[in-house]
């Protein structure tokens, strides 16, 4: 198979399809691997790296384009690379086509296969090429989010953690999936008074475990809003695989959680879960509405290319291997993450 790993051109996107070590592990199993040159600076591996590992360096993602069928990446196709895709490409990357329409008529009319990360499921419906993303994104949440309170970015001027003589932060958190934990964990080791909402007890209990500042909640309507009415920083986690997540807090309740207090949605890739959110870069990360800080960034491991870059491929790679086989649509997890398949929408999901 000839594999190509172009260089992310999102806004401020550092990570890279495959790291040196993984991209090697591909050339070694006998796989031409072409990669774009520079596609690794920003996660701290230069060409050189790649070279001693055997692959290909490529002047352009055209050369890239031109060489490989299966593209390795790390988000979807933006302007200035769907115009490189062909029907006879494999993609592999994440997509999030669910909320973006736009993007899927565009790849059903190219006519190739796409298969995305976020919808790849094993055996126990777990999403192993998201997990680690999400577990990023959810750490970051909070990172940022206590950044984001501080008062000359807009925020109500409290340290999350608090101090003695001083109340804690109140975190609130809806969904008690990978990212969701992730945000609980650093919320709670901070000090922080952390509320978790989710429908599934047994992930209630594993986050109420974490420590006695964290509350595992259902969530009913009626105790999210006051829940978010009084928090300081409020953190959308909410999945629904392959579909677009559904709105749980709506205008008004953010409105009430009054001047000064912090939105970061990470299902804002997914169409958000939190009505007010919307996309933004790390060019531009932050809106104000109603005087609430938000946060809407749509690669937010993007900030830390080098650790996501390390973890992804670390879960990746077998995936690619398993892709550049004959007959690798028999295999039920590669098979869940095709989201178009020459022309037509093949997700179920994605369908509805």
């Amino acid at each position: 198979m000839h594999i190509g790993i172009p260089k992310e051109i999102k806004t401020l996107e550092g990570r890279v399809g495959l790291i040196p070590a993984a991209a090697a592990e591909l050339a070694q199993n006998g796989h031409e691997v072409y990669m774009e040159t520079g596609a690794g600076l920003a996660s701290g591996y230069d060409d050189a790296a790649y070279a001693r590992a055997g692959i290909h360096i490529l002047p352009d993602a055209a050369a890239v384009y031109e060489k490989a069928r299966l593209i390795v990446k790390v988000k979807e196709p933006v302007d200035g690379e769907l115009e490189l895709l062909r029907p006879h490409h494999l993609l592999f990357s994440f997509l999030h086509l669910a909320a973006n329409e736009a993007l899927t008529a565009k790849l059903l009319s190219i006519g190739l296969v796409a298969v995305a990360f976020e919808t790849v499921q094993d055996a126990q419906g777990r999403l192993p090429l998201l997990a680690p993303m999400s577990d990023i994104a959810g750490r970051l949440a909070t990172q940022i989010g206590c950044h984001l309170l501080h008062r000359p970015l807009g925020g109500k001027g409290i340290l999350l953690g608090g101090v003695s003589g001083a109340d804690r932060g109140r975190v609130v958190i809806l969904g008690a999936g990978t990212a969701g934990t992730g945000a609980a964990r650093l919320a709670a080791g901070l000090g922080a008074e952390v509320v978790v909402f989710d429908r599934d007890r047994d992930k209630l209990e594993a986050v109420r475990a974490i420590g006695p500042n964290v509350t595992g909640l259902f969530s009913y309507s009626e105790q999210l809003s006051p829940a978010v009415a009084e928090a300081d920083l409020l953190i959308g986690a909410v999945l629904v695989t392959g579909a677009r997540a559904p709105h749980l807090v709506s205008a008004d309740m953010v409105r009430n959680m009054g001047a000064g207090g912090v939105v970061i949605d990470i299902s804002v890739d997914q169409g958000g879960c939190i009505e007010t959110t919307r996309p933004t870069t790390y060019a531009d990360p932050t809106f104000l509405w109603e005087d609430v800080v938000h946060f809407g960034v749509t690669n937010m491991p993007g900030a830390v290319p080098r650790s996501a870059s390390q973890a992804l491929s670390a879960v990746l790679t077998p995936y690619v291997l398993a892709l550049s086989r004959e007959g690798w649509e028999s295999d039920p997890e590669l098979a869940s993450g095709i989201n178009v398949k020459h022309g037509e929408i093949a997700h179920p999901a994605l369908r509805k």
